[in-house]
């Protein structure tokens, strides 16, 4: 069930009215229900594998609680590791390192015929497993109390607003609210649907519309001029920010109807002076989760300088390597390491030429090329995570400033909507209404830096919300693509 469909706009109500109208001791039970049936919206079997690392982490975190003693404890973890992982191999990577494997002994002149899994990928697998993960972990550390409600735990493992696609949520903080419902509060559930809205809102009227240019562009990039290339890069920036932001905004305001309140996990990227302040700032609850379970209990940054780089090329290439299983997400991975490392050697350097030119004496000056750089290369970046094979990923990172002296950049613009089989008014229609809603968005996550607008909006005159809330509803219903589009993140 996807949030921009018409089921989710019949189930959520039915879910929140009934969850209401339950005693508190028994919404718990409503909630795993309707958990489960939005997930088996897509495939019911698969709701298999979320019981069975449920089962497996909730007997895991009870063994871990009965006993000191350390070989015990370990075989514990090990034994939640193993088959957490083990699913999500099967089901995520096996196809990917068996063809590897075959192609890599067919080059070397050995014929090679590995079986491949003809299972589809588990909508969700990688975030449950992760959230499901840290539960055992924090447990193992003494950091969390075993959950002996099996009927709690199993909810926090499935909870439907963040089951697909996150936040991934930490034990100590969620299972709490998990055993409290507050009673129905009118200030926080139109609070929680402001925010459905606005994840709505970026969706279906931004990134679903940034869409119709970058897929037939990634499709065949060679087919296209550097312009067009560089044009759907930077689009596809947008796209998946409001794609996955949308997701989230969406999954933290349907939890806050209920009075669950799921933690933040976009702060305004682009923003970004830094590869490293990006990574703060995107995917907060992957990278949070990354550093405290690899990248700590590899040394972190008390390590020697070598041993450091190494603990960063592994973090980034397992996160690559958690967004799917292609080489692309393997090299923007570890391009995003390259990055920091990169960052952090030449840091000296760059404070001397700052200095040199006197933008240290204009912080203003400096934080806008800062900005704009770490966007350059984030962009630069997203050319691996959308291509669909490493060659397009080559050929888009080598062409896309191709062709941009002026008579040809025009020629290029004239003839982008035939090549993405669009007529010519069309064409300059999306284009523009596209670049309008960047814009927008630059706008308002601009006024956001401080205080959510929806929180401004709270304290304006009813007459006046409400006429914002309709001019919202009004522009979402006109210029929205329905299209019931997945969100991207779905895939992981």
């Amino acid at each position: 069930m996807l949030f921009n469909s018409l089921q989710f706009v019949l189930f959520f109500p039915t879910v929140a009215f009934v969850h209401f109208a339950l005693p508190p001791r028994y919404r718990w039970a409503w909630q795993l229900a309707a958990s489960y049936f939005f997930y088996m919206c897509w495939e019911p079997g698969y709701a298999a594998l979320i019981l069975i690392s449920t089962l497996v982490d909730y007997a895991a975190g009870i063994l871990l609680g009965r006993t000191t003693r350390q070989a015990t404890r370990r075989g514990c973890l090990f034994f939640s590791l193993a088959a957490n992982l083990g699913l999500l191999f099967f089901f995520k990577y096996y196809n990917f390192f068996a063809d590897s494997i075959r192609t890599a002994l067919e080059d070397l002149g050995f014929e090679c015929a590995l079986p491949l899994s003809g299972f589809l990928l588990p909508v969700g697998i990688s975030f449950y497993t992760f959230q499901t993960l840290s539960y055992t972990i924090e447990v193992y550390r003494g950091n969390q109390e075993p959950e002996r409600h099996l009927g709690r735990f199993a909810l926090y493992v499935a909870f439907f607003p963040q089951l697909v696609a996150g936040p991934i949520e930490r034990a100590p903080r969620l299972l709490p609210q998990l055993r409290r419902w507050p009673s129905f509060d009118y200030d926080r559930v139109t609070d929680g649907l402001k925010l459905i809205f606005w994840g709505l809102f970026k969706k279906v009227v931004i990134a679903d519309r940034l869409a119709s240019f970058v897929t037939p562009i990634y499709q065949s990039p060679s087919a296209h001029s550097g312009l067009a290339l560089s044009t759907a890069t930077l689009f596809f920036a947008f796209q998946i920010y409001c794609d996955f932001s949308g997701y989230t905004d969406i999954a933290i305001g349907a939890a806050r109807v209920f009075g669950v309140d799921l933690m933040d996990n976009f702060k305004r990227p682009y923003a970004a002076r830094s590869i490293r302040d990006f990574w703060r700032r995107w995917h907060i609850s992957l990278s949070t989760w990354f550093r405290d379970y690899v990248y700590i209990p590899l040394g972190g940054s008390h390590v020697t300088l070598r041993r450091w780089q190494v603990n960063i090329l592994v973090v980034f290439f397992l996160s690559g390597l958690w967004h799917g299983a292609n080489w692309t997400f393997l090299a923007w991975g570890l391009l995003h390491g390259g990055y920091l490392l990169a960052g952090h050697t030449i840091e000296p350097v760059r404070a001397r030429l700052a200095a040199a030119v006197h933008l240290d004496r204009h912080d203003r000056l400096l934080q806008i090329i800062q900005t704009l750089s770490t966007f350059g290369l984030v962009c630069f970046a997203w050319i691996f995570f959308r291509a669909n094979t490493l060659s397009d990923a080559v050929y888009v990172a080598t062409h896309w400033y191709r062709d941009w002296n002026w008579p040809q950049t025009f020629h290029a613009f004239i003839n982008m909507g035939p090549t993405i089989n669009m007529e010519p008014y069309f064409f300059l229609k999306e284009f523009g209404l596209s670049i309008g809603l960047i814009g927008f968005l630059t706008i308002v996550q601009a006024f956001q830096a401080r205080e959510p607008i929806r929180v401004r909006m709270h304290r304006w005159p009813l007459w006046l919300r409400f006429g914002v809330y309709s001019l919202g509803l009004w522009f979402m219903f006109l210029f929205g693509v329905f299209r019931q589009q997945e969100f991207i993140y779905f895939t992981f």
